[in-house]
């Protein structure tokens, strides 16, 4: 047990330009660059298990996007880092911003029929 108290305390003393420091740079770029290119964002934490925490993003001309952080401290570092508000939900007026298009009606659509092909199966022979 001691090897994992050390461990931790070890990880918790890293400097901020380490590996996690500069994914989290690296994140807060790319969320400025969607932020600037959609009239500002929002963004939503959402943790996906061991691949990390989806970075949700909503900009003000509803077009949308994500991103996937390591950890969910380098998501939440990340976001603070590109100054956006981050919603605890995905729910009410900040869902109502997302403005969806064909592709993804298609993909819903086709989801919802049994897969993206949307081919007709052949009809039993009576």
């Amino acid at each position: 047990m001691a090897d994992t108290k050390q461990a931790d305390e070890q990880a918790e003393q890293a400097p901020p330009g380490g590996p996690a420091g500069r994914r989290t740079a690296k994140l807060a770029k790319q969320i400025v660059t969607f932020a600037g290119r959609h009239g500002g964002a929002e963004g939503q934490l959402a943790y996906i298990g061991q691949r990390g925490t989806r970075i949700v993003l909503v900009g003000e001309d509803g077009a949308w996007g994500d991103l996937v952080a390591p950890t969910y401290d380098v998501a939440k570092a990340a976001t603070e880092k590109a100054g956006i508000t981050v919603h605890e939900d995905f729910d009410g007026d900040f869902a109502a911003k997302v403005e969806t298009g064909p592709y993804e009606w298609k993909r819903m659509a086709g989801i919802q029929i049994g897969g993206p092909s949307n081919k007709p199966s052949a009809a039993p022979a009576s």
